[in-house]
């Protein structure tokens, strides 16, 4: 079938992308599902850091690519013996497909699934597999099993999870990136407690995510940090109980706000200097944990000596450490419930056209989540 889609040709243009356009809306063949995939039409997509540093280069993919990892969508077509979804029903997708046999998934750890690892690298669905069809010369990648910034797509049913349909589309994207990865690292990484104090590094979708899970998970000591004034006004609208500049001393103004440190730190920036304020910040004892992404060149310099003296520890999450088919329909719930309000990160839609222009805004910090609504 022809759909038509975001398709990335070249990293590192510059900015604004508006001028540059490195995303090309394009007509592009999709072939039909294979064993175990599904064809979904999506209804939403969300806009996310990780799509903006494959656009500059900052985290590099095989090339060319349809990008868009984040999204919600109708179930319109299942492949031969794929068993567990119907055509109509509503599915949220989640960016790392899992095999469930490898030594990772085995061990419920998913979330790290191997070979969903190689073929997002590759650029491939999980069976290896690339459903876009030649286009001037070459095969258009898939980006983390899913390149949502299409109007139709072939992802693997392990990329999958159904929702409820009463789900505004624009909503439920936002599940399968921004709150798996923000609320799994409060609740599943940091295993933040009732009666924590928590700070998060970084207020983009992410970080907002992860301040709705602290709130969540108890914490009576929110503090949002970052170096936007009107994300700092948003995050004490969602429950910070406090905010630090950035541009400040953060790591002193967060010390003297607990008394040494908070006992779960949050970095969403993936920048290396933020994850060592981020550790600063953290008291003796504490959790600091990583979600984002820096560029690989990046090294980390931390002393030492205080992971043994202060007994802190320092931890990555990848998807929030969460397993989709568990928590998407956990998270849903407590949408649903009133207890997590995820359309309040929701701060801007656009229409397929004005991808550049959103990624823009996001590069200059000007919009929480983003999300093109087809």
């Amino acid at each position: 079938m022809k759909v038509r889609g975001a398709l990335l040709r070249e990293m590192g243009l510059p900015r604004p992308y508006a001028a540059s356009r490195p995303l090309e809306i394009v007509e592009l063949e999709l072939d039909p599902p294979g064993p175990g995939e599904l064809l979904v039409r999506v209804g939403a997509a969300g806009l996310c850091h990780s799509d903006l540093s494959v656009i500059d280069g900052s985290r590099p993919r095989v090339m060319p690519m349809v990008l868009g990892h984040e999204a919600a969508g109708e179930v319109v077509e299942v492949g031969p013996g794929t068993e567990g979804f119907a055509v109509g029903e509503n599915v949220v997708l989640a960016f790392v497909p899992s095999c469930r046999a490898c030594a990772s998934c085995t061990t419920e750890r998913p979330w790290l699934c191997e070979p969903g690892a190689a073929a997002n690298v590759a650029g491939s669905l999980l069976s290896g597999a690339h459903r876009f069809g030649e286009h001037e010369g070459s095969r258009p990648h898939h980006h983390l099993g899913v390149s949502a910034f299409t109007d139709h797509i072939v992802v693997s049913a392990q990329s999958a999870v159904a929702i409820d349909a009463a789900l505004p589309y624009e909503i439920a994207a936002l599940f399968g990136c921004a709150v798996l990865t923000g609320v799994g690292a409060v609740v599943n990484a940091a295993r933040t407690q009732p009666g924590d104090a928590v700070a998060i590094f970084g207020l983009g979708g992410v970080g907002m995510a992860a301040l709705l899970g602290a709130r969540v998970a108890g914490a009576t000591t929110v503090i949002g940090v970052d170096t936007v004034p009107e994300k700092l006004e948003l995050a004490r609208a969602l429950g910070a109980t406090h905010t630090v500049l950035a541009s400040s001393d953060a790591v002193a103004e967060i010390r003297e706000l607990t008394a040494g440190g908070a006992q779960r730190v949050v970095e969403t920036v993936g920048s290396a200097a933020v994850l060592v304020e981020a550790y600063g910040a953290t008291r003796r004892g504490g959790t600091t944990v990583t979600v984002g992404l820096p560029d690989p060149s990046r090294m980390l310099s931390i002393p030492a000596v205080s992971l043994v003296t202060e007994e802190k520890t320092l931890r990555g999450s990848y998807l929030g450490s969460c397993d989709p088919a568990r928590d998407v329909p956990r998270f849903v719930d407590l949408y649903l419930e009133g207890r997590l309000p995820v359309d309040r990160l929701l701060t801007h839609t656009l229409g397929l056209d004005e991808l550049n222009e959103g990624f823009d805004r996001l590069a200059a910090g000007q919009a929480v989540r983003q999300a093109v609504v087809f």
